[in-house]
């Protein structure tokens, strides 16, 4: 099986079981439209070699509600799949393909997130169902597993592309193209770090208005005595004249 995270689609989200862009021919296939809005009136809606546009219950597969269900399914059934309203509006597509062969390669149906995990499988039809398998991408080998699975660590753009697999035992799957999409970016709220590191600064640099009443008032009463020192008093020691007392002068 494969695990990986994928995007948020708008209104509907298609999902298949099994989780697989692959099956085997006569498997059994549920798709299901999760939807957010359930009076939309969402049907599933495909396109293959067999119709074009034609909607599940009434062409092909059981509906039920949103869902459908597809028994002892075709390769003639291989195509595209996706849900729509009664408006028209349309949620993601789904590929699937369905092999009459004795090997698939299960990989995701969806666009794998940027920075997750992938695992590929190569499953036979026959037991055992996990077997040594190459696994290719755009024709080139890019290893050899022995328990038939393979994982890439931290996808990214340059992993999207066309992958199979080769079973050592039962041959070749189809093709499935692995689709890669960006990260989901999210507006951080502003950092209360630098506000607060400013605020700090600032109250430390401005001192509060009763620190500077008193220091006012000193340096009021040390100026007011040395003006009376200069000015002197009658008889005071020191006097040059009568009434007066001489500063010192700087040199």
């Amino acid at each position: 099986m494969f695990s990986s995270k994928y995007h948020q689609f708008p209104a509907a989200r298609l999902t298949v079981s099994p989780s697989s862009s692959q099956v085997f021919k006569e498997e059994f296939v549920s798709l299901s439209c999760e939807e957010d809005d359930s009076s939309a009136g969402w049907t599933l809606r495909r396109n293959s070699s067999l119709d074009t546009r034609t909607q599940c219950g009434a062409d092909w597969g059981t509906s039920a509600g949103s869902s459908c269900k597809i028994s002892d399914v075709t390769p003639q059934e291989s195509g595209v799949y996706w849900c729509e309203s009664r408006e028209g509006a349309t949620s993601n597509t789904i590929n699937i393909t369905v092999t009459g062969g004795s090997v698939v390669l299960q990989s995701p149906v969806l666009p794998v997130m940027e920075g997750h995990d992938v695992t590929l499988t190569c499953r036979t039809k026959t037991p055992p169902t996990n077997s040594t398998a190459d696994f290719y991408k755009d024709g080139s080998l890019i290893r050899t597993e022995p328990t038939g699975h393979m994982t890439i660590h931290h996808v990214s753009r340059s992993d999207e592309g066309l992958y199979k697999c080769l079973s050592s035992s039962d041959g070749e799957s189809p093709s499935s193209w692995i689709s890669v999409t960006g990260k989901t970016t999210t507006t951080s709220p502003p950092s209360t770090t630098s506000a607060s590191g400013s605020s700090s600064s600032s109250s430390s640099s401005s001192a509060p208005p009763y620190f500077w009443f008193p220091l006012w008032s000193v340096s009021c009463c040390v100026v007011f005595c040395f003006i009376r020192l200069c000015s002197g008093s009658p008889g005071s020691p020191g006097s040059g004249s009568a009434g007066e007392t001489t500063c010192p002068q700087e040199t």
